[in-house]
């Protein structure tokens, strides 16, 4: 009987520890996870998130550096639309996805650097001259192309597709492109489709093809005509 008794003491004591040890994990994984911005915060941070999420279409309230209840439904839509972890909390991952830069971190990562620089010397050699909406235009034809199946799943494959872009065979590709580009770069990445998903476009003043004239037309932007 009492042999019963100790084995229940012990089991309830081991029970108890593998209890508190789960739960002193999560407390510290939720305390760990690049928690930068989230529900409740304010400030200079949370402006800035309001601000490009208001831009690219994710969010309708106002740039009042307040994380409430709207601005919290709109990240998650940001980080859904991304390929994200959808928790709400814009940590690490999710502000260098919004090219927004924390004082809390100095990550970066390489792969989404040199998506941007390639994307930007596209943008610059297709597009310069054209309006800043014009110029995130191009680039995100270019992420269409990626995400459809008739082309290659990667931004460099598209834009080094034989034939698909001029700038490639005649040098442009290599020019040095300037901060608008860069900046329109990082917008298409970020999610702004202004083509309302467009995989072509072209300039109807200049363009000799008679096949881009039967695809549809999405919008026109400047000298462009975006088609599907």
């Amino acid at each position: 009987m009492l042999e019963n008794k100790k084995r229940l003491i012990i089991m309830s004591l081991i029970t108890g520890i593998l209890i508190f040890l789960e739960v002193f994990v999560l407390l510290l994984e939720n305390n760990t996870v690049d928690a930068l911005s989230k529900y409740g915060s304010r400030g200079e941070e949370v402006r800035q998130i309001q601000t490009k999420l208001k831009r690219w279409g994710y969010y309708n309230g106002n740039v009042d550096g307040i994380y409430g209840s709207q601005t919290l439904e709109a990240v998650k839509y940001f980080q859904r639309k991304n390929g994200l972890k959808v928790d709400g909390i814009a940590g690490t991952q999710t502000l260098n996805a919004m090219g927004i830069t924390s004082s809390s971190s100095n990550q970066s990562s390489t792969s989404n650097s040199n998506d941007v620089n390639l994307l930007s010397r596209l943008i610059y050699g297709e597009a310069r001259g054209e309006p800043y909406t014009g110029q995130v235009a191009v680039g995100a034809v270019v992420l269409n192309r990626v995400k459809n199946s008739s082309f290659p799943n990667t931004i460099a494959g598209v834009i080094y597709q034989s034939g698909a872009f001029d700038i490639v065979s005649d040098g442009q590709i290599n020019l040095t492109p300037n901060d608008t580009a860069k900046k329109a770069a990082q917008d298409a990445l970020n999610g702004w489709d202004p083509t309302y998903g467009a995989i072509y476009y072209f300039n109807p003043a200049t363009a000799t093809n008679k096949w881009i004239w039967s695809r549809p037309m999405t919008i026109t932007i400047g000298k462009h005509r975006f088609c599907k």
